[in-house]
């Protein structure tokens, strides 16, 4: 076999990564797909829309192990759903004054879609 060039050795690395990309697309959007069916499992009405991609995004940022360990932590609801105007509900908003929870959750939101990390 012929030894190749320079510019055919870059076209074909060039093409193998297209190709790596585009496969680890379709991966990446068949485990989403099956987390989804996950999520039809559980009873999210109970959490807003916001709050539930909210939740999501910070558990992804921090990492699953670190997100249960502080989920566990905290007490039981006696009746699982919150009040209005309670202490949750007001962090909540004392958070989105400092801005940094939005910009954290706009981080691990805009990173997973855009780069591919082994």
């Amino acid at each position: 076999m012929p030894k190749m060039t320079e510019r055919e050795r870059l076209a074909k690395i060039e093409a193998d990564q297209r190709n790596l990309a585009q496969e680890a697309e379709t991966v990446r959007r068949g485990l989403r797909a099956q987390y989804g069916k996950v999520a039809t499992e559980i009873a999210v009405e109970r959490l807003s829309e916001r709050e539930f991609r909210d939740v999501l995004a910070q558990a992804i940022r921090v990492g699953g192990g670190a997100a249960l360990a502080a989920l566990k932590a905290l007490p039981a609801m006696a009746d699982g759903l919150p009040e209005r105007g309670s202490p949750a509900k007001a962090g909540g908003a004392a958070r989105g004054k400092s801005g940094a929870s939005q910009r954290a959750g706009s981080e691990a939101g805009g990173g997973s879609q855009a780069a591919v990390h082994p």
